[in-house]
C-alpha cells in the first residue's frame, strides 16, 4: 500500500484529522489532504503524525467545495502522487448555513446560502468524482466516501437545508455507485451522530454541551456519544476486501441513536 493515497477533503481537523490518522496507520495509505488553512496547529500536528508513521504527507491550503478550487487541488494532487493512486477519497467537508426557508422568524435563507451549502455538502463529492475519474488518478478497487449525519432520520427546525443537501449527497453516492461500480471502485455514505469535537466544544459552550452529552446519554443505547477514533477505525475497517461489497449503501454507524426518540419524548415526567 505504499504508493496508495488518501485523499481527505477537510483534514485538519475534526473527523478528517482523524480518519487521516487512522488510514495511514491501517492500512498504511499515504496522506493528501485539503483545509482552508484555518487550523494551522492541527494541520502541523497531523503531518508530524502520519510522518511518524512512515507514510507520505502533503496537506494544501484550498477551496475543496467549488469546481475552481477543485481543479488547483487535482492539479496539485496529481504532481504529487501521480495516476492510479487514489485508494481512498473522504468527503469530510462541513461548510453550511442554518436557518429557515420563510421569513416568519427573521433568518429566511438567501439564494447565495443554498449554493454554497449545496456546492460544499453534495455537489464537490461529484465534483471530485469526477475530476479523480476524467484524470485517471484513482486506483484500482478505489473507494470513494462521503459523510453524513442523523438529519436522514430526525429534522432539526433550523437545519432544512443542511439535511436536503446530505439527501443530495446520498443520490450522487447511489447514482456515482453505479457508474464507477463496474470499474472495480466503490462508493458509500458512512451515517454517525454527534461527536465531541474541539470545535463544536468551543462553539457551544460549557453549559450547551453538558446538555448535549446529557440528551445523548439517554438517547443512545450505549449512553455515551460516538468518539472520532471510532468512526475513523470503520474507514479502515471500509479499506478492507471483506468490505469490497459495501457499493452505493448508507451505513449506518448511529449506534441506535434514533430508536429511543419517541420513549425520550413520551417518558413520564420528560
Amino acid at each position: 500500500m505504499s504508493e496508495r493515497w488518501a485523499v481527505i477533503l477537510g483534514v485538519s481537523s475534526g473527523t478528517g484529522a482523524a480518519i487521516a490518522r487512522a488510514v495511514a496507520r491501517d492500512p498504511g495509505l499515504n496522506i493528501f489532504g485539503v483545509h482552508r488553512g484555518h487550523h494551522p496547529d492541527g494541520a502541523a500536528a497531523l503531518e508530524q503524525d502520519v510522518r511518524a508513521l512512515g507514510r507520505k504527507v502533503t496537506l494544501h491550503v484550498g477551496d475543496a467545495g467549488v469546481p475552481d478550487g477543485i481543479r488547483q487541488c487535482v492539479a496539485v494532487y496529481r504532481e504529487v502522487a501521480g495516476p492510479h493512486s487514489t485508494a481512498l477519497m473522504v468527503h469530510s467537508i462541513a461548510s453550511a448555513s442554518v436557518g429557515h426557508f420563510l421569513s416568519t422568524r427573521g433568518d429566511a435563507l438567501h439564494p447565495k446560502q443554498f449554493e454554497k451549502t449545496f456546492n460544499c455538502m453534495a455537489h464537490s463529492f461529484a465534483y471530485w468524482g469526477q475530476a479523480l475519474y476524467e484524470g485517471d488518478l484513482l486506483a484500482p478497487s478505489a473507494l470513494l466516501l462521503g459523510l453524513t449525519n442523523m438529519l436522514h432520520d430526525s429534522l432539526l427546525h433550523n437545519c432544512g437545508l443542511i439535511a436536503a443537501a446530505k439527501a443530495a449527497l446520498q443520490m450522487y453516492v447511489r447514482h456515482l455507485a453505479l457508474e464507477l461500480g463496474p470499474l472495480g471502485h466503490r462508493v458509500n455514505l458512512l451515517k454517525f451522530g454527534t461527536a465531541v469535537t474541539p470545535a463544536l466544544q468551543v462553539m457551544m459552550g460549557p453549559e450547551a454541551m453538558s446538555r448535549l452529552e446529557s440528551a445523548h446519554r439517554e438517547m443512545i443505547p450505549a449512553g455515551r456519544m460516538v468518539t472520532l477514533e471510532e468512526v475513523a477505525g470503520v474507514v479502515s475497517l471500509l479499506l478492507r476486501p471483506e468490505a469490497a461489497w459495501f457499493n452505493g449503501a448508507t451505513i449506518d454507524f448511529s449506534g441506535g441513536m434514533a430508536l429511543r426518540l419517541l420513549d425520550v419524548i413520551l417518558r413520564p415526567g420528560g
